[in-house]
């Protein structure tokens, strides 16, 4: 951090219009109380249980993360593995995907009452693979985000690149795809380490309007090392976090596999890519 609070600067900016599916990269994004506009405005449901489907839980649904959202025009489309898309409006979607992830499921803009997900403990998915029976902890979703979204937790999650340089330094491959992380503000920073780990309780002003409130540590899942459309698997983007930045995401919790922070917007506002970061 400088003299004058400044933290760094925006350096990618990602929404991610479906829960779970690929995203896309903006150049610039309005930012409101419920975080980029038209980030995770859609999920996939599971008919039989009602659960939120997450590739939280590898076993049944990482082929999620073969499968790419785009909002960007209208109407919103997915691109399937094949390459074809396919418009949220087509009335044979809900056909489609469950074909795809093999599982009964509808496309929704509006969670469940009580909406919750399925989290499989990522360290005995590194463990035991993919396909093992896992640990499974259900989980609400939303708890410090507004009502009827389908957050996991909060509204904004951001990273540094100090933290993806720090893990890619400690990874046999030599590095990493920040995607693997699913952060909606990548945040270019000097300083060294897991830099964002002491931004938790802090303010931050982005650009000339948006202040957002750090309000946690984001624990990680197994996610970052699964496939990622053409990506291959990579257990070290979790492995490298279990041995080297295990830490408490909040006061109330225990160490955990960490990177970036969660983060609740206490003033909406615009933001663009190559704007400053400052201690608000």
């Amino acid at each position: 951090m400088t003299e004058d609070g400044r933290l760094g600067t925006v350096a990618g900016l990602r929404r991610y219009p479906v829960k779970s599916m690929l995203g896309e990269d903006l150049r610039a994004s309005d930012v409101t109380l419920c975080g980029l506009t038209g980030d995770r405005a859609l999920a996939v449901v599971h008919r039989g249980t009602g659960k939120v489907a997450s590739a939280k839980n590898p076993r049944l649904w990482r082929g999620l993360l073969k499968l790419a959202a785009t909002a960007s025009g209208l109407p919103m489309k997915i691109t399937l593995p094949d390459g074809a898309a396919i418009a949220r409006s087509d009335p044979g979607i809900d056909a489609v995907l469950s074909r795809l992830l093999g599982q009964p499921v509808t496309l929704t803009a509006t969670p469940p009452h009580g909406a919750v997900l399925d989290r499989a403990d990522p360290e005995e998915v590194l463990r035991d693979g993919l396909d093992a029976q896992a640990r499974i902890e259900a989980g609400r979703l939303g708890a410090a985000s507004p009502e009827g979204t389908f957050f996991d937790f909060a509204p904004l999650h951001l990273i540094t690149t100090s933290t993806l340089e720090q893990i890619a330094g400690l990874s046999p491959r030599g590095i990493v795809e920040p995607e693997r992380y699913r952060p909606n503000i990548v945040i270019r920073t000097t300083a060294p380490g897991f830099a964002e780990n002491d931004w938790a309780g802090c303010d931050l002003r982005i650009g000339s309007d948006l202040i957002i409130r750090v309000i946690a540590r984001t624990s990680r899942c197994a996610i970052p090392t699964l496939e990622h459309g053409d990506l291959p698997r990579d257990i070290a983007a979790l492995r490298v976090l279990a041995g080297h930045n295990r830490i408490k995401p909040r006061n109330d919790l225990g160490p955990q596999p960490c990177a970036g922070v969660y983060a609740q917007v206490l003033r909406p506002g615009r933001i663009r890519l190559g704007d400053i970061v400052h201690l608000a």
